[in-house]
């Protein structure tokens, strides 16, 4: 290698993706811990899951590699483009017969022998289009009708089409990537207040109109009042915690994972996690997810261009929240609600679009480095 492809290789932040690849691979053991004997009863294969998240990652990584080298005029020039895709293959989850339904819900696409959750391409598609607004509308992001109204219909839009799969918590995550870039861009607090009231009180007749819905926020408040029913899934998730303690039950040796937990190894992978490498393993989860945290803000904050900056804000935001949420979730601090841990979840659509993040943030660390 030549000095200068190897100056050229230091320029990325090796510490974001070494925390990156680490939730990935770590991820990927405990798929397979938490996945085996679901596999091998329903598809008489213990490495189902595991080969397909195997399958995924490389994607990921290959996706990763691609953002973090193309020019950012890639992404920054097709900016429509990737928010009209977006709006397409979230559309096409409930219009067209593509739309697979999953236990009474319409969030994925069936393309062959794979499934895709457009979410995962919506929120960073948003985050493309947001950076692109702040910065361009910086001198009027003030102003009602030009700086807040338009980023305002455009996430509403996703959101309504998302309520319709019904997708509660999907329409929840992109209000909160808008208030928190909005935050950051410059928008007023009182235009901020005033849609925040209004989002929380329409979440709130959503919750009451919606028997489901009413049901889950209850069993979220006191889950073992009804541990057989609505609490079950949150209740086998804190047994999962309590017996790991400090060192854990063991790799492999759990068993909240052999159908107590449902679906222990999407959402509520980290309550495997907890049991089988107990505090220990769960602590070094944090870290690594400090570690990543902490150099994506780094980035961020470090972009000489408003757009960079903006871009690199929102990305970490789609993380970190992914991050907060999905521990939130499965602790039992706020209700239930889909939401995968970034990297570690099953599920290529959520893993690919992990990576997809990580590459941009990596590509926006070579060129501040290169300064």
């Amino acid at each position: 290698m030549s000095a200068r492809a190897a100056q050229t290789v230091r320029t990325y932040d090796l510490y974001l993706l070494g925390a990156g690849l680490f939730l990935a691979g770590f991820g990927l053991v405990m798929v397979l811990s938490a996945s085996a004997i679901m596999a091998e009863k329903f598809w008489h294969d213990k490495l189902h899951f595991f080969s397909r998240q195997g399958v995924a990652m490389i994607i990921g990584l290959l996706a990763m590699v691609f953002c973090a080298v193309v020019p950012r005029g890639f992404f920054y020039r097709l900016t429509y483009l990737w928010l009209l895709l977006a709006a397409g293959l979230l559309l096409a989850t409930v219009f067209t017969p593509l739309g697979l339904t999953v236990n009474g819900a319409k969030r994925w696409l069936a393309l062959g022998p794979f499934t895709f959750q457009p979410l995962e391409a919506v929120k960073v598609a948003l985050v493309l289009y947001l950076g692109y607004f702040f910065a361009a509308k910086q001198d009027r992001v003030k102003r009602f009708s030009i700086g807040f109204l338009p980023p305002l219909l455009v996430t509403g839009a996703f959101a309504g089409v998302l309520l319709l799969q019904p997708d509660f918590g999907g329409a929840a995550m992109l209000c909160m990537i808008l208030f928190l870039m909005c935050l950051v861009g410059g928008t007023r607090l009182t235009y901020l207040a005033a849609s925040a009231l209004l989002v929380l009180g329409a979440g709130a007749m959503l919750i009451i109109h919606s028997p489901y819905r009413f049901r889950r926020l209850f069993a979220f408040l006191d889950p073992f009042k009804d541990a057989q029913n609505v609490g079950y899934q949150l209740v086998q998730s804190l047994y999962a915690f309590g017996a790991g303690r400090l060192t854990g039950v063991g790799l492999g040796a759990g068993s909240q994972k052999l159908f107590f937990l449902p679906e222990a190894h999407n959402d509520f992978l980290m309550a495997v996690v907890g049991e089988e490498t107990g505090f220990i393993g769960v602590s070094l989860v944090l870290v690594l997810i400090a570690i990543l945290l902490w150099r994506a803000f780094v980035i961020t904050a470090r972009q000489a261009e408003l757009r960079d900056r903006f871009t690199a804000c929102g990305l970490t935001c789609v993380l970190g929240l992914g991050f907060i949420l999905n521990l939130a979730v499965v602790l039992g601090t706020v209700p239930p609600k889909g939401v995968p841990m970034p990297f570690m979840s099953y599920g290529g659509s959520q893993i690919i679009m992990s990576f997809v993040c990580l590459g941009i943030l990596l590509n926006l660390s070579r060129r501040e480095a290169g300064r």
